[in-house]
């Protein structure tokens, strides 16, 4: 369908009102979307995806007004909730509080919270008044894969099992969201993403991070910290430090590397294989974010039996990223 249409916003509407999948455009990736506050629909999600049943979902919502309905909270929460929403809604940023009778327990896996955000992108904007109600909507891939930020990508893994594709171009930051919970004393990002974590410690100091490996209730209230994900079907997956580079330059491995290093490797080894896989990402992270996974895409299509990730730099800006290459190679 095209999502640049009225027509094609509105088809994709149908679809999902009589109880249908649709992956649909954000600014994020692409996810794949259906009533959120209907059972039924919300395991078609599950179905088309091979989603564990014990991975949540995300509520998307027109604006912050649609949101407090179905968040259980106190003052505490409902201020954070506020001045977050006003800061940095419509955008890539979602946020976990205790759930109201609203949300079925499908959406949460069962847990007492639930995690809402108000997507950017106008399409899905458009998507979800059309509809009247939340969508849940996960990344728009098969559980453990890259996720998408073309309708290409979802085709890839997602074809034949869901009602149709609302195609509005790439997404424009290629990263998920941001993920905090505000339901505790201290507020936690539970998923590095999209937004940076110090936008939001000028909203809350006192922010922290999940620990990696944390077995509290928090972990699980977000998607993508339990299982693995983002992974490509290529032989073997794993993160290389610059030895594990220069050790893999001259062989058949796949490369996915910034093109600072590429540049270096070349200088000291010399040219690769010319049938050897070599990816070269911007050399900023949210660039190199943004095409992170159109370029584990590309190399699923060259299908090396290994493919080798550049480690990235240390640090916060690069933090995201770090998550998403930790867990494609796990």
């Amino acid at each position: 369908l095209d999502g640049r249409s009225g027509q094609g916003v509105a088809e994709a509407a149908r679809v999902l009102r009589s109880g249908g999948t649709v992956a649909l455009p954000t600014e994020t990736v692409y996810g794949l979307g259906a009533r959120g506050l209907d059972a039924d629909a919300v395991a078609a999600i599950y179905r088309a995806k091979g989603r564990p049943a014990d991975n949540p979902l995300i509520l998307h919502v027109t604006d912050l007004e649609a949101a407090l309905p179905l968040w259980r909270l106190d003052d505490r929460g409902a201020e954070r909730v506020r001045r977050l929403g006003a800061a940095h809604w419509p955008g890539p940023l979602t946020v976990v509080a205790p759930r109201s009778d609203l949300v079925p327990d499908c959406v949460t896996a069962g847990l007492q919270r639930v995690a809402v955000r108000v997507p950017a992108h106008p399409v899905a904007a458009a998507l979800i008044r059309a509809v009247g109600e939340p969508l849940a909507a996960p990344s728009a891939n098969a559980s453990g894969r890259p996720s998408p930020t073309c309708a290409e990508h979802v085709l890839r893994s997602l074809d034949g099992r869901i009602d149709a594709v609302l195609d509005a171009g790439p997404c424009a930051h290629g990263l998920e969201s941001t993920v905090v919970d505000v339901s505790d004393e201290v507020p936690v990002i539970l998923r590095d993403g999209a937004l940076p974590a110090a936008a939001l410690r000028r909203i809350l100091p006192g922010l922290t991070r999940r620990a990696p490996g944390t077995p509290a209730h928090t972990q699980d209230a977000s998607p993508g910290l339990r299982h693995r994900h983002y992974a490509p079907l290529v032989g073997e997956v794993v993160l290389g430090t610059r030895a594990r580079l220069e050790s893999s330059w001259s062989t058949l491995d796949g490369l996915l590397v910034r093109a600072r290093t590429a540049a270096s490797l070349l200088a000291l080894l010399g040219p690769r294989p010319r049938e050897a896989l070599l990816v070269e990402l911007p050399d900023s992270p949210r660039e190199f974010g943004r095409e992170l996974y159109a370029a584990l895409y590309r190399a699923e299509l060259a299908a090396p039996l290994r493919l080798v990730l550049e480690a990235p730099p240390p640090g916060d800006a690069w933090a995201a990223v770090r998550d998403r290459l930790l867990r494609a190679s796990a």
